[in-house]
């Protein structure tokens, strides 16, 4: 399973709004004719009359004239309206090469002038000239208020965009960002987009270190912790001390600001690490008990941990606090509220509170959503054919509706371990849509849980066949071959060519590590099941790793994995049927 990667926007500056039209054409800023009577209230005779001139050779359609005419004005008068005017005119002409030289004389002539450097910059990044961008990047970085220059430090990887030598625009950075690694009111910042631009290289060892020399300066600067975030959800466990030392420093200096615990709480969630994360939401809503978003996450845990008095209890308080939804994203939240408590009524058998609470629904693109749960609710109480009817029959608003509907009929039956019913519905949806490789996956998934090994074997092969680079349908096959104990040499060849595309991956680490347990590597195994539990605690992983350390005699361990395997999910196939085989009571 693969977290979604996690976004954090950031306010963009002018700066990269400028440089944003300079990427889309050298004309985008070319809009505005100069006024000659307005531009000065000094303006002499022959001066009115070039201006005038210049104006209509522009109109008249000689613009290479018109500028030479309001460069010559603009170097004489030392007048920034008139360098805008010359530089707006070459844009407009596509001259790039010309708007530059009038930029640059523009800064030698009027060094205090901000928009000189935002212009050099701009037509720079319009020639692709990136190597020449860091003196006019510095230039408009010290000319922003200090307030406003994290935003626009922060920014500099969006403007760089469009860049495809990434290299050449770490360089320049790196040049252009000197003078603020040191400061602590901006080296947060500077060292997190230099460790971002690193990312854009594929180094995240040399992102991590960028990050912890930006927190290092200064604890309380959330930008190397969003960046150590990002890093986390990456795989790089080194990252972490980041976000923790930064959450405990943040907190001294203001106790009401939240942002990054929340935002560490969700990466844990994510990556499986639901008692670390527990422990960040029961921080957060003791700590900040009026900030809403923990209390959804924490009931969210709450339900899933099947402890429904305490998760009925944080889902209320979140409900308090978020009367109105004002945005598409509190919609969202307020809807997953009223989905957990639906949740909580079906398991309590109150099915018509749960459907009282899916009625609240009534965000449009939530539909499906809220008809899934009232589905599940007529399957609880044995009207799983309605349930299907009720899905099949939801009309097609948008185009992945068809698509939609047919998933949602597949997890439900999935969820009532109807696997053969499952099975077939995936395959009809693989009839409609035969491009979508994830149903193909989920197909391949239902037909060994419905006992269709072949089956499951034949559409892993077709998947590989398709996209050579779907590391999961390796991982898969390599698993159920050496969960049979069959053809060990290949599954683990499989997984191993799984491992080569995601090699941080904890499942595929799993699966190495059984395989190389039936291969008798019982040391090896060990350690990379450890490794992979370690990452990722969950509870398949914990029967794996339970099962290697019983073997190798160390039964206490085993006992304590297992224990924690069930902790978090006590109703696991695999965990049940490892302690059932090896008669164990945890």
């Amino acid at each position: 399973m693969k977290p979604a990667p996690l976004h954090r926007r950031l306010r963009l500056p002018l700066i990269v709004l400028a440089c944003a039209g300079a990427l889309a054409g050298p004309a985008a800023l070319a809009q505005s004719p100069l006024n000659p009577a307005a531009s000065s209230s000094s303006l002499d005779a022959p001066l009115f009359y070039q201006l005038l001139l210049g104006e209509l050779n522009v109109r008249g359609g000689d613009p290479g004239a018109g500028y030479s005419l309001f460069l010559e004005a603009a170097q004489q008068q030392k007048n920034p309206e008139l360098y805008r005017r010359a530089v707006e005119v070459a844009l407009q002409s596509r001259q790039v090469d010309a708007a530059l030289a009038a930029a640059r004389a523009w800064a030698r002539d009027i060094p205090s002038d901000a928009d000189a450097s935002r212009f050099t910059l701009l037509t720079l990044l319009s020639l692709g000239r990136v190597s020449e961008t860091a003196a006019p990047l510095r230039a408009v970085l010290m000319a922003t208020p200090a307030d406003d220059r994290n935003g626009g430090i922060a920014a500099i990887p969006q403007m760089y965009a469009r860049v495809s030598d990434k290299a050449q625009v770490l360089a320049a950075t790196r040049e252009a960002l000197a003078p603020f690694l040191t400061q602590p009111a901006h080296a947060g910042a500077a060292w997190s987009t230099i460790g971002r631009l690193e990312l854009d290289l594929d180094r995240p060892v040399a992102a991590t270190d960028a990050a912890r020399r930006g927190h290092a300066v200064d604890p309380t600067s959330p930008y190397p912790a969003l960046l150590a975030l990002e890093l986390l959800e990456r795989g790089q466990a080194e990252a972490e001390p980041v976000v923790r030392e930064h959450i405990d420093a943040a907190r001294a200096k203001d106790p009401a600001n939240t942002t990054i615990s929340t935002a560490y709480a969700r990466v844990l969630l994510d990556l499986g690490r639901l008692r670390d994360a527990r422990v960040q939401l029961e921080r957060l809503t003791t700590r900040a008990p009026q900030q809403p978003d923990p209390w959804l996450l924490l009931g969210m845990l709450q339900v899933r941990d099947n402890a429904l008095p305490a998760a009925n209890v944080s889902l209320d308080t979140y409900l308090q606090l978020v009367r109105d939804a004002n945005d598409e994203r509190t919609r969202r939240a307020l809807t997953q509220a009223y989905l957990l408590k639906a949740e909580i009524a079906e398991k309590q058998q109150d099915y018509i509170a749960a459907n009282a609470w899916i009625d609240r629904i009534d965000n449009p693109e939530e539909i499906m959503a809220a008809q899934m749960r009232r589905a599940s609710v007529l399957a609880r109480q044995g009207r799983l054919d309605e349930a299907r009817a009720l899905l099949r029959n939801q009309p097609e608003r948008r185009p992945d509706d068809a698509r939609l509907k047919l998933i949602s009929e597949a997890q439900l039956l999935r969820e009532f371990k109807a696997w053969r019913e499952a099975y077939q519905v995936y395959g009809e949806a693989v009839q409609r849509f035969p491009q979508d490789t994830e149903l193909l996956y989920e197909q391949a998934m239902m037909g060994d849980k419905a006992g269709q090994p072949a089956d499951m074997e034949r559409l892993l092969r077709q998947l590989i066949a398709i996209d050579p680079n779907h590391h999961h349908a390796y991982n898969a096959l390599g698993y159920s071959l050496a969960d049979r104990n069959e053809r060990l040499p290949e599954a683990k060849q499989l997984i191993e060519k799984a491992v080569s595309m995601a090699p941080n991956d904890a499942y595929i680490q799993d699966s190495l590590g059984w395989v190389e347990f039936r291969l008798g590597n019982t040391e090896r195994a060990l350690n990379i099941l450890r490794d992979a539990y370690g990452k990722r605690p969950d509870p398949e992983i914990a029967a794996h790793l339970g099962e290697v350390l019983w073997v190798k005699g160390q039964r206490d361990d085993a006992r304590r994995v297992w224990r924690e395997g069930l902790a978090l999910a006590g109703d696991n196939e695999t965990l049940k049927s490892t302690l059932k085989r090896l008669n164990v009571e945890p």
